[in-house]
């Protein structure tokens, strides 16, 4: 794939991060650009100009001047200063990501890093040196300057890595992939450090993550409509066109067109039929109702601002991706250095708050539901708990509900905004912090509770669809249907549900559910 700095999209970083055959190549209009960039500081510093983090220090030694002479010494100094992070290692996609980001923005060519340099890191990249880093401890404000610096360390030859299954220092990692340490001039050490990508990487794998999530929660949720005999007209596009949110339209679109085969969901006229025959001349109460209860009916309204701010996030984060987020940059179209702050990581905090949000809602949305189906008092004629066969001897799914509803409870309190919790730091020099790869991690810990707590309301919905007669599922939900019962069984007989909720978690993360989406639905493919 071609980094080009400026149309990377969050799909296209997260393909590539996630599949290791994948490699970066180094064109010849990016190795222009970059070694314009590097010739014009070079300049700028033979003509003796003081700018920051070149022939300044940087962070809480601001003003302190640094000789060119002692640039190599000072840039890994830097390196070392702020790598600090602490706990469990990201993941190897995540980190890829995070490379892949910093690539993209490096080879825009406004950073000044040297061509050399930069083609070692993308070296590192394509021969699979994976830097390890901790993931707890970014400020998020001069971007992520310590786990950048874990990459950047390993590019020198120092810290750590994973290479070809094994954690091997990281000189030993270069060593065995064929590539040579770099050595750093001035600013190249803050080149590779200073700026989002970390943040930047890990929520575009959020954003691919959480559609794919929300395309497989609206499947799962259609055969949760039907099972509890829920009625199709709140869905017709003639309400959605009335209050056009695009979100709200796409997810009617997608309830309406999934099930418009479906022998088990309920058409308005057969209420209304079933309605005359009871009617007469005083007001009486009856078991029929017009219409459903919110987390059934008001479904597009509840899922369609889930979806607008998935939509909105992805912007964000494409914008950062393909943006210079390092200071200073050296524009060579104005022929000058320029000191900024871009390198601070608002934009993807807030991203990732929002992100966290409307997960949280799609979950509280699933724990309605859910309690819906098991609910003797409001899941319709269907058995308590969904128990058939020997009630009040077995629970049946009673117990399942306890980790579904832990967990909500768990994520809710998870989604206090993280964007909001500056701190100052560095002698007050870094007063305003962003925390965006807290956030970013905070969401990622959001989405794989998600997981489980879909995952129950679809097992659940299965149990329901075989007490009905899953012959009349639509097309679509008698897929999913069967791609459950490859996992788990009907339960006639009361047994551990963890591996069973673990295993149709992992349909929902892998994606291996989206098999049964409706070809014919546009609304889908976003």
């Amino acid at each position: 794939m071609i980094a080009d700095g400026v149309s990377l999209t969050t799909e296209e970083l997260v393909s590539a991060a996630r599949d290791p055959n994948v490699r970066v190549e180094f064109t010849p209009e990016i190795r222009a650009r970059v070694a314009a960039s590097r010739a014009l500081l070079d300049e700028f510093v033979e003509s003796g100009r003081v700018i920051y983090g070149v022939t300044t220090s940087v962070g809480g030694f601001v003003n302190w001047l640094v000789p060119p002479a002692l640039a190599e010494e000072t840039q890994n100094n830097i390196l070392r200063c702020v790598q600090s992070n602490v706990g469990p290692y990201l993941d190897d996609d995540h980190v890829r990501a995070a490379m892949l980001a910093r690539i993209n923005s490096l080879g825009r060519g406004y950073s000044a890093i040297s061509v050399e340099n930069l083609e070692k890191y993308i070296a590192m990249y394509n021969r699979g040196v994976v830097p390890c880093i901790p993931e707890k401890g970014s400020l998020g404000t001069s971007g992520d300057l310590g786990p950048l610096a874990c990459i950047a360390l390993v590019g020198t030859g120092q810290w750590r890595a994973r290479f070809e299954g094994e954690v091997v220092p990281g000189a030993e990692a270069l060593e065995r992939a064929g590539i040579e340490p770099m050595k750093l001039g001035y600013k190249e050490g803050l080149a590779l450090i200073n700026g989002t990508s970390v943040m930047t990487g890990l929520a575009a794998c959020l954003i691919s993550d959480t559609k794919r999530l929300i395309n497989a929660h609206t499947l799962a949720a259609c055969m949760s409509l039907e099972v509890l005999k829920g009625k199709i007209m709140p869905f017709h596009p003639a309400a959605h066109t009335q209050k056009p949110h695009p979100g709200q339209i796409r997810i009617a679109d997608c309830v309406y067109s999934t099930l418009a085969d479906s022998a088990m969901i309920v058409q308005d006229h057969e209420v209304e039929q079933w309605l005359r025959k009871m009617a007469t001349d005083q007001p009486r109460g009856l078991d029929e109702q017009i219409e459903d209860a919110y987390s059934i009916r008001a479904m597009p309204q509840i899922m369609g601002p889930v979806v607008d701010t998935t939509l909105f996030a992805q912007q964000t984060v494409e914008t950062e991706l393909n943006s210079s987020n390092d200071n200073p940059l050296i524009v060579v179209e104005e022929g000058d250095a320029v000191h900024n702050a871009n390198f601070h990581g608002q934009y993807i905090s807030n991203a990732m708050d929002q992100l966290a949000i409307v997960l949280v809602t799609m979950c509280n949305l699933s724990d309605r539901r859910n309690n819906r189906l098991l609910h003797p008092s409001l899941n319709g004629d269907l058995p308590p708990f969904l128990v058939r066969e020997n009630p009040g001897m077995r629970q049946g799914l009673m117990g399942g509900q306890f980790m579904a509803t832990s967990l909500t409870a768990e994520i809710r309190q998870m989604s206090t905004p993280m964007s909001i919790q500056s701190l100052p730091s560095t002698g007050d020099f870094q007063d305003h912090v962003s925390f965006g790869l807290n956030a970013a991690r905070r969401t990622r810990d959001i989405l794989r509770n998600s997981y489980y707590i879909l995952a129950y309301e679809l097992i659940c919905a299965c149990q329901a669809a075989d007490l009905r007669g899953v012959d009349q599922l639509s097309s679509a939900t008698k897929k999913l249907h069967g791609l459950v019962r490859e996992k788990v069984p009907y339960l006639d007989h009361d047994e551990p549900m963890t591996d069973h909720i673990e295993a149709v978690a992992t349909l929902f993360e892998t994606g291996k559910l989206l098999e049964a989406l409706p070809e014919n639905v546009a609304a889908y493919d976003w």
